[in-house]
């Protein structure tokens, strides 16, 4: 699986917490430059994860809205493993799999 992960200059331990939830590929952007505004979604993408709290806030209404007419999954988090890993446990039609059986979930 991919997920497109928008905000956060850097992703620290949350790459390693997204294997752990079968997601095994990562395209990142840090959200914070407005050329952005016009980027649209890679077609690989199977989810996107808007890091909120380093977002620019029109990046994540322009990026909600296409992800809304491409019927793509969207997880809105900070850029904190332990919110991470609760907002993924939300998302009801992201298809995830607990591929390290709880290990290295959270830290």
């Amino acid at each position: 699986m991919t997920a497109l992960l928008v905000g956060g200059d850097s992703l620290g331990n949350i790459p390693e917490t997204l294997r752990c939830q079968g997601i095994d590929k990562q395209i990142h952007w840090t959200g914070r430059k407005k050329k952005l505004r016009k980027a649209k979604i890679p077609k690989e993408a199977d989810m996107i994860i808007l890091f909120y709290d380093y977002l620019e806030h029109n990046i994540a209404s322009i990026i909600k809205e296409q992800a809304k007419q491409q019927n793509i999954p969207c997880v809105f988090s900070k850029r904190a493993v332990s919110d991470l890993h609760q907002q993924l446990e939300r998302c009801s039609n992201c298809n995830l799999k607990d591929v390290c059986h709880g290990s290295a979930m959270v830290s």
